[in-house]
């Protein structure tokens, strides 16, 4: 499998069954789950969604999350036993999909980046990088600011501005390396590492 570019600017919005707010769906692997629109039984899903109204998360039985504030006033997490402040942009926070999850607006409209992982399918980890992060054998990355540049065997290099990214999966993995131009911002990175679970 090669190496899947996208642009978060071209990724269609669809908006949450209880109007709250709408999802931009990055990757959902298997793909015959995201066309089937089978929540139920993906492997893996990344996705990037606009809150725009307080309430409830959907819940995921068998899924494991992390989420990352991207930008606007952020929200407060509420479940049984445990509340989160997602506040602090490129700070990821993990918990389970399973647990119901209420949502308090901080402020304004919110947006944040979302990693699913099947339990006992799919292990990962969703980190903010600022240097070349090491090679995986399947993963994602989308430019939080400045420019990155892809490198890839048997494939030209391609620069990657704020929004763009990729995704790779039983492909040669791609060298993620920053471009740090004189006078512009620093280069960051989310990046997504993922490692199918033992049998």
């Amino acid at each position: 499998m090669t190496l899947q570019f996208f642009d978060l600017a071209n990724m269609p919005a669809t908006p949450w069954k209880n109007g709250g707010g709408s999802t931009r769906e990055l990757v959902c692997w298997p793909p015959a789950t995201a066309a089937a629109g089978g929540m139920d039984s993906f492997g893996w899903r990344v996705s990037v969604a606009t809150i725009a109204a307080p309430g409830p998360f959907s819940a995921f039985a068998g899924v494991d999350r992390q989420i990352m504030l991207l930008g606007g006033d952020g929200v407060q997490l509420t479940s049984s036993g445990w509340q989160h402040t997602l506040a602090e942009r490129w700070q990821p926070f993990a918990f389970s999909g399973d647990e119901a999850v209420d949502c308090t607006m901080l402020g304004g409209i919110s947006t944040d980046f979302n990693l699913m992982l099947r339990r006992g399918v799919w292990d990962g980890t969703l980190q903010v990088v600022r240097s070349e992060p090491p090679p995986t054998g399947a993963g994602l990355c989308m430019v939080l600011q400045g420019r990155w540049q892809t490198v890839q065997a048997g494939q030209a290099a391609r620069v990657l501005t704020a929004g763009q990214g990729a995704w790779w999966l039983d492909a040669a993995p791609p060298r993620l390396q920053p471009v740090r131009d004189p006078g512009s911002a620093e280069p960051v990175l989310a990046f997504v590492a993922l490692e199918r679970v033992a049998s």
